[in-house]
Order: C-alpha cells, then structure tokens, then sequence
C-alpha cells in the first residue's frame, strides 16, 4: 500500500462510520457478559470521591465561585469535575491496558481482521465500546446527582453527550498512545499524564487558586476542559466558552482516530 492512498482508505469509515464496526461491538458485549462487574467496579470510585469529599468536606468549605462568577455549593462544585474524570478515567482504560493486551498478546484484531472488518472499522469499534461504557458510568452517575439533588439547571441532561465527548477524545487519543506502546512499563507514562491532571484540573478547587502563569497551562489540558463544559452544563451557565470546549474535545477525537487507524494499518497489515 502506498502512502497517499492510505488517508483515503481511513477517512471516509472514520468520518461516516461502518455497520461492520457494530460487529466489534457486539463481541465485547459477548466478552463481557460474564464480567459486568468490572465495568460496574468504575462506576464506585467517583461516587466514594463525591460523597467523602463532596459532603464531608463540602461541609466545612461551603460555597465556592463557580462558572459565571456564581457561587455555588461545593458539592455541585465538584460532581461535575468528577463526572469528567470518570469519563477519562474509563476511556483511558479501555483504550490502553484491554486495548493493548488485544493487540500485543491476545492478537484479536489479527484474527478479526481475517473476517470482512478492515482497520477502520476496529478502531471505530473499540472505541464505540470505550463510549458505550462511558455513556453507562455518565448515566449512573447523573441519577446519582438527581437522587442526592445536586444541579437544578434544566441543561442537567446534557452532561451526558458532553460526557460522551470527553470519552471520545482521551479514548481516541489513548488508542493512538497505546499503538506506540511496546512493554507493560510503558504505561506508567500514562499514570504519569493522568492523575496529575484529575488533582491539578480544577476537579476539587476553583482554577484562580492556581498563580496566573500555571493557571494558563491547567486549562490548556483536555481534562480542564472537560470540566469546565461539564460544571458549566450542571450549573447552566453555558457560554461561547462551551463551545471552544467542544471543539477542542472533537478535534482532540478525531485526530487520536485517525493517528490510530493509520497505526493500525501499518502493525497489522506489515
């Protein structure tokens, strides 16, 4: 396969998507039918986080400055925030360690590929199953939100689809990562970029903590960004901000997408 042919043969499944990718889907459902306690398991650890430190704490702290110069409750200050980090936090999962044990030991996708799905369509399926388990930990974690009454803004549903984005984009991205990956070591990289940014990203305290040149920097970060669209949503207060947000979730997305499948391509059909 020459070079200038292979965008042409990844972008259009990517920019359209392929029925053929459902498949994909469709067999880690299978997979997992006997192991839905460990996509369940993600759900608990942003619900600990909420309920220690968002009314144990949130006792002590009270209001805090949220979106629009608004002063809100803390626990409406950070259920958003930890919303967002259980969408990276799951995305990031899947689309690195189960990720790279398909591609490296496990050798699914060499098997798969003996079937009618091309590369782009087991891009798009593993991701579709990465968003599919995040939409589960969005959905659970916003009937959380109602049952305990936090967020009264009628924009509440639609943290859900911004959930989703941000899901999207570590997925992808993570995916990307992971096809460059060649040891289990490898990986304490990615612990390296992750859990600073749930604990620096504005998650627990508002960003004017943070002296103004390091604040520029945190909210550069894609997790920054998707907690400000998602507490932004909760507190409906949604501006010209959430759109710059969207935008640089998507593009954050599709450019992991198309890193990934053309990745893909050249470890699998060598």
């Amino acid at each position: 396969m020459t070079p200038p042919t292979l965008p042409l043969r990844v972008a259009p499944p990517i920019m359209f998507g392929s029925r053929r990718a459902l498949r994909l889907i469709e067999r880690n459902l299978y997979v997992y039918r006997h192991g839905w306690i460990v996509i369940v398991s993600g759900f608990f650890e942003p619900l600990f986080y909420l309920l220690s430190i968002g009314f144990g704490l949130g006792a002590l702290v009270g209001n805090v400055p949220g979106p629009g110069g608004r002063e809100i409750p803390y626990q409406l200050f950070i259920a958003p925030a930890l919303l967002a980090s259980s969408s990276m936090n799951g995305a990031i999962f899947e689309a690195t360690l189960n990720f790279f044990f398909k591609l490296k030991y496990q050798k699914t996708f060499d098997a798969i590929l003996s079937t009618p799905l091309s590369v782009a369509d087991i891009a798009l399926g593993e991701l579709g199953w990465g968003l599919i388990r995040g939409a589960l930990y969005a959905l659970g974690f916003l009937g959380v939100m109602v049952v305990l009454g936090i967020g009264v803004s009628p924009w509440l549903i639609l943290t859900v689809p911004a959930a989703l984005l941000i899901s999207f984009a570590f997925g992808a991205v993570g995916m990307a990562a992971t096809s460059f990956m060649r040891t289990w070591q490898d990986f304490d990289l990615v612990q390296l970029l992750v859990l600073p940014m749930f604990l620096f990203s504005g998650t627990f305290y508002p960003i004017e903590a943070y002296p103004e040149g390091l604040r520029l920097i945190v909210q550069l970060t894609p997790l920054y960004q998707g907690v400000d669209l998602l507490r932004s949503i909760a507190v409906g207060v949604v501006g010209p901000s959430a759109l710059v947000n969207v935008l640089y979730l998507a593009l954050m997305g599709v450019a992991g997408l198309v890193v990934v499948s053309r990745r893909l391509d050249k470890l699998l059909l060598k």
